[in-house]
């Protein structure tokens, strides 16, 4: 039976067999490690990565750019959010594992963690709570860590408001780089903005479940002819670009508790990627291809 299967799906079955029964060995045996914040790199690498680089490569077909830009060391990328749901999240961390080797650390709102099934794999993948404490100490390790701050605003924008981006809070990513003395990397992603174009937001339903939003998507209006396959999310065309670092160690650490300096260089980061994003978009021929 395996010689015939082993015949259909090729000479790389033994091999790949192999490498399953390695990964079961090492999940019961214990022989693997979760850091202080939950990322457990070996279910990330051989599951949860793997899971999502067919969308990554064959449905959205990302294209990355500039990913010499991205520092060796501590750096926070910065990126715009959309799409209705974080599909882009999902993206990002796929594209800075494959540029980098690295586990990026996204920061993420409390919902995530009280979503039942997502919330545990979001932590085994190494998404940790949007909070100063957690952010500085991941910084100082020298991790990449990851922000959207525009949150379920930029997620839950109407679809004629895309690439438009939202109010960037009150600049608290800047404040934690600029203790961390570690640069800032603006990040423009386009395509996320097309895959569920929200067409309304029932806001006293997402009232009523305590949610921040509750969308209605294009999706939903083919619900009767093609059923759940419908909800799939829209193939467009995606491109992932990493913009120059900005320095931040000149301004030192005290220049956390200016809020002058905090709100401008959030501006400053704001602006360079509303700026990326108009740039590729005037570049760009097709939603699609």
């Amino acid at each position: 039976m395996l010689d015939a299967l082993a015949e259909v799906l090729g000479d790389g079955l033994p091999d790949h067999l192999d490498r399953v029964a390695e990964f079961l060995r090492r999940r019961f045996t214990g022989d693997y490690e979760i850091d202080d914040y939950g990322l457990d790199p070996h279910l990330t690498e051989h599951v949860l990565i793997p899971l999502v680089q067919p969308l990554y490569r064959h449905w959205f077909r990302v294209a990355s750019h500039g990913r010499d830009t991205i520092p060796p060391g501590g750096a926070l990328v910065v990126a715009n959010h959309a799409g209705t749901l974080p599909v882009d999240g999902l993206m990002l961390h796929v594209d800075l594992w494959e540029a980098s080797g690295r586990h990026p650390r996204e920061l993420g709102a409390d919902l995530v963690f009280e979503t039942p099934v997502i919330g545990h794999f979001a932590r085994k993948s190494g998404v940790t709570r949007a909070n100063n404490r957690d952010a500085d100490d991941l910084l100082a390790r020298g991790e990449l860590v990851v922000v959207f701050p525009e949150g379920f605003k930029g997620l839950g924008k109407p679809f004629a408001s895309r690439y438009q981006l939202e109010r960037f809070g009150r600049g608290g990513f800047v404040a934690t780089a600029l203790r961390a003395g570690v640069p800032i990397v603006p990040t423009a992603i386009v395509g996320s903005e097309e895959i569920y174009p929200l067409l309304w937001d029932a806001r006293q339903i997402a009232r009523a479940l305590g949610l921040p939003y509750f969308p209605f998507v294009a999706q939903m209006l083919a619900l009767p002819f093609l059923g759940p396959v419908g909800l799939l999310p829209l193939p467009s065309k995606w491109s992932i670009t990493y913009g120059e670092p900005i320095d931040t160690s000149d301004l030192g650490p005290d220049a956390a508790d200016d809020p002058m300096v905090v709100f401008e260089l959030a501006d400053r980061v704001r602006s360079t990627i509303q700026d990326m994003l108009t740039t590729i978009l005037m570049g760009r021929q097709s939603v699609f291809f």
